[in-house]
């Protein structure tokens, strides 16, 4: 036995040999496509103008389905470098995943960056979105998948569920060093947008790193259960799955029931539904996370075109993100080319974080929005089809990084 393999990964390599690995990955892929799919609603609505959540119920309910998405996306990453770790050697993962975290990084700062903006005006505006946080947290889990799995699992919750204590010590941080080291809580916790440099650009931090580094080494430890043989795995993630779900309910139901809403306020199951995302708050992650993970069992059942469909997206989802931005972003114009006789220059600011105020008459309708989204995720399902067949045929060729 190589010394680097632990023996809780020779463990899952005999695994892999099993039939339940096939359909393991199956579930992963359905749920994964799933949750793709939603994501291309919210990423249409940027550029509807239409507001994120609220004042009706659709348009609340729009954005709040979308919620899922960077929460799954975040787990199953780590999910899919534990289930890599069965033909790897620690130090070949931990390799894999620095270059493929470095690749998301470089990939966020220029490529998505051009398409969410269709500008090249680099030297005023820089993205740090969810394809840079999933980077950075790559590359801080090639240091962690050095430690046991159950390491790994302990460090993951307590990133969730005490990540108060980094905004706590942020806020302990004496005045004088604010100005010099505030960009480093906004990246770690806060978000929002600070300058590079006295002169450089203004970088907009929509996912900081804390708590989602947490949620990638969970979903991490979270392979060791996909791993097992399918009614235990399928047990384990309806226990794990609706024990979450129901902490949420609980705790959620309680703060609305006990808190005395202003005047004006929404309903209360809007309150209830209406959790932080910016930074992910524990109960934004047990809302997501628990259905998500509940939903694994029956993913893993899934069959048919629908079925099959949203496999092939759930297979290229690096492929699929750096498709569909562009392709919204492109339907949009064309959509304001028709209703206006131009494409609106607001089209071409810097979405998604900084485009300024949306233009009067501009916004569209809700049904709109969503005849934008079927099709141009109908449209996307070719190419994504293409390019999976093309990873299944060269599987350690340069398009896994894709």
């Amino acid at each position: 036995m190589p010394a680097t393999l632990t023996p809780a990964r020779v463990t899952t390599a005999a695994h892999a040999t099993t039939p339940t690995a096939a359909r393991r990955l199956t579930s992963l892929d359905v749920t994964r496509g799933i949750v793709m799919v939603l994501m291309a609603i919210d990423h249409v609505r940027v550029y509807s103008g239409l507001p994120a959540g609220g004042p009706t119920a659709g348009i609340f309910l729009t954005r709040w389905v979308t919620h899922f998405c960077a929460p799954a996306f975040v787990f199953f990453a780590g999910t899919s470098a534990f289930l890599s770790a069965r033909t790897r050697t620690t130090a070949d993962l931990s390799r894999h995943l620095v270059v493929r975290g470095a690749w998301l990084v470089l990939l966020e700062l220029t490529v998505i960056r051009l398409a969410w903006t269709f500008n090249v005006d680099y030297a005023h505006y820089v993205l740090a979105g969810v394809i840079w946080m999933l980077g950075v947290c790559m590359m801080l889990l090639a240091g962690l998948v050095w430690l046991p799995t159950a390491g790994i699992a302990a460090f993951g919750l307590i990133a969730i569920f005490a990540q108060n204590i980094v905004g706590a010590i942020a806020q302990a941080t004496p005045e004088s060093l604010g100005a010099s080291v505030g960009w480093i809580w906004q990246i770690l916790y806060f978000g929002g947008v600070f300058t590079l440099g006295s002169n450089g650009p203004r970088v907009a931090v929509l996912y900081s790193i804390v708590p989602w580094i947490g949620v990638m080494a969970a979903g991490y430890a979270f392979g060791a259960i996909m791993v097992r043989e399918q009614a235990e795995r399928r047990r384990l993630c309806l226990q794990i799955g609706l024990s979450a779900t129901a902490l949420f309910l609980l705790i959620g139901g309680l703060s609305v029931a006990l808190a005395s809403p202003p005047a004006g306020a929404p309903p209360a199951w809007i309150r209830l539904l209406n959790q932080q995302k910016y930074p992910a708050s524990q109960l934004f992650l047990l809302m997501t996370l628990g259905p998500t993970i509940a939903l694994l069992p029956f993913a893993e059942r899934a069959r048919g075109v629908a079925g099959d469909a949203l496999a092939v997206f759930g297979r290229v989802p690096l492929f699929y993100y750096l498709l569909h931005i562009p392709a919204i972003h492109a339907a949009a114009v064309l959509v304001s080319v028709v209703r206006e006789g131009r494409a609106n220059a607001w089209l071409f600011a810097n979405h998604p974080m900084m485009p300024g105020p949306v233009p009067n008459g501009y916004t569209w309708s809700l049904p709109l929005l969503y005849v934008v989204f079927v099709v141009v995720v109908s449209l996307l399902y070719f190419p994504c089809r293409w390019f999976a067949g093309v990873k299944a045929r060269h599987p350690a060729g340069r398009v896994r990084y894709l």
